[in-house]
């Protein structure tokens, strides 16, 4: 008779790699320091010799298809009613999908998932809510505070992952959520819940599920200090879907961004601003980002980032002050701090400017992230008007790539960038000349005052 032994076996929480014995760097995706230590169980040989296991698929044939003869249809989407939401989706939940949401605890993932479940229930759509971190009463109390929900939305409390996925075949719902995919665990698998391999196990058997019953299932995963999903990396390789919660916690906004889509674009994002209720969307991101800025004050530049489709301006704050140190020091919150340090190495070798004895802190004001290099004319513009003292024209937008020759490159969606400017009552708009050119042909934006420059220099003599 078979008996079962366990085993110490090392996994890579990056990659999930398997190894007898621990190493420093892993040599499935050469991270160092990943490797854990789990114990697993293995079936060892009987008395009349080697366990032999009947394959599921046992019966069964595979057979290829044609790629000719694949028919498509067009795959029928369900609105969450949060159109937010439904934008970083790609157009809606899209059956059978596994949908990943992390973020940092306190963000909102939870009071997110339940809005959604409240909407599909109140659109006559049986949702499954399965918790391992609340009970009833406290999933009831947080129900309370975003509104009444009706007899179509089921809650179950459990962490075994057997009894879960019996639950979902018997109940059948049109919609699943997990929260949280590091608390359920198998009975099956020797190893803590939240470890590797129970993380690795229970996403494999939701996603058969999706798959399977052709039910689209949220998950909840926490994340750790570096802002990924804690667990291994192959958890993110498995699902259709990865969406991140960023800003502070402690701030009104949150931006819902997709880093993994497989029905739709990773380039959207989703902005939602917490109240008492819960999390409500904001229609116009650019609008709520400005708000509070201040009048007349040097240091302070409006650009724009195009996210997806939708243009977004936001505010770059810079403060240029002599440094009391040998070493300057330079600060970049909200954008790439290798990045700053180029544009002002661009500012003293092709301007003139002395800034190598100066301390520089730039910030993106509202706690937004932002990498887009069309952004690098608005950062060059806040540094030379905190250095000179001088303010920028409150209704003046910049945007423009700065090349290491000083000149300032085109940028794409140069004409949304200008019309969602000239919505919230910019008269300037300075952009590369490149661009400039293009949209004075198009005749659209009568009243917007088109500056178009080639270099950094030209830029600058504008302040």
């Amino acid at each position: 008779m078979a008996k079962g032994k366990s085993t110490t076996v090392f996994f890579c929480q990056e990659c999930g790699y398997e190894s007898a014995k621990w190493m420093g760097q892993c040599p499935g995706c050469k991270a160092w320091n990943t490797l854990t230590e789990e114990r697993v169980n293995i079936t060892s040989k009987g008395m009349g010799g080697t366990v032999k296991t009947v394959s599921a698929a046992a019966g069964r044939r595979a057979e290829p298809s044609r790629l000719s003869e694949v028919s498509l249809s067009e795959e029928e989407r369900i609105s969450t009613g949060i159109r937010e939401l439904d934008r970083v989706l790609g157009g809606g939940i899209v059956p059978g999908s596994l949908t990943l949401v992390g973020g940092d605890p306190g963000i909102g993932k939870s009071t997110l998932l339940l809005q959604v479940c409240r909407k599909l229930s109140d659109a006559a759509r049986k949702v499954l809510y399965i918790s391992g971190e609340e009970s009833l009463k406290q999933i009831k109390i947080r129900a309370n505070r975003i509104g009444e929900i009706n007899d179509n939305f089921l809650l179950l409390c459990e962490t075994n992952l057997n009894l879960v996925e019996e639950t979902i075949r018997r109940a059948k719902p049109d919609a699943v959520v997990i929260d949280s995919i590091q608390t359920m665990y198998s009975e099956e698998v020797a190893s803590a819940p939240g470890s590797v391999s129970q993380v690795r196990e229970a996403t494999n058997i939701f996603l058969q599920l999706a798959k399977g019953l052709n039910v689209p299932i949220f998950i909840v995963g926490h994340v750790t200090k570096e802002g990924t999903v804690a667990g291994p990396r192959v958890l993110e390789h498995m699902v259709d879907t990865v969406l991140y919660f960023e800003g502070d916690r402690h701030a009104s906004y949150r931006i819902l961004r997709g880093v993994k889509n497989r029905f739709g674009s990773t380039n959207e994002i989703g902005v939602f601003e917490m109240k008492e209720e819960g999390l409500t969307e904001v229609k116009n991101p650019s609008e709520f980002m400005l708000d509070g800025r201040p009048e007349n004050a040097s240091g302070s530049v409006v650009a724009c980032s195009m996210e997806g489709t939708r243009p977004i301006l936001i505010e770059i704050q810079a403060l240029v002050c002599g440094s009391n140190f040998g070493i300057p020091r330079r600060q970049a919150i909200g954008t790439d701090f290798n990045r700053l340090n180029l544009l002002m190495a661009v500012l003293e070798k092709r301007v003139g400017l002395q800034l190598s004895g100066c301390d520089a802190y730039v910030n993106l004001a509202g706690g937004i992230k932002i990498t887009e290099p069309a952004i690098d004319l608005g950062i060059v513009m806040a540094i030379v008007s905190s250095f000179k003292n001088r303010a920028v024209d409150d209704r003046m937008l910049v945007f423009g790539e700065v090349g290491l020759s000083g000149e300032v490159r085109a940028v794409s969606m140069a004409g949304q960038r200008v019309a969602e400017a000239k919505k919230l009552g910019f008269t300037t708009c300075v952009l590369p000349a490149v661009c400039a050119e293009k949209e004075r042909g198009m005749g659209s934006l009568d009243g917007m005052k088109i500056i178009g420059v080639k270099s950094v220099a030209d830029a600058i003599d504008l302040i």
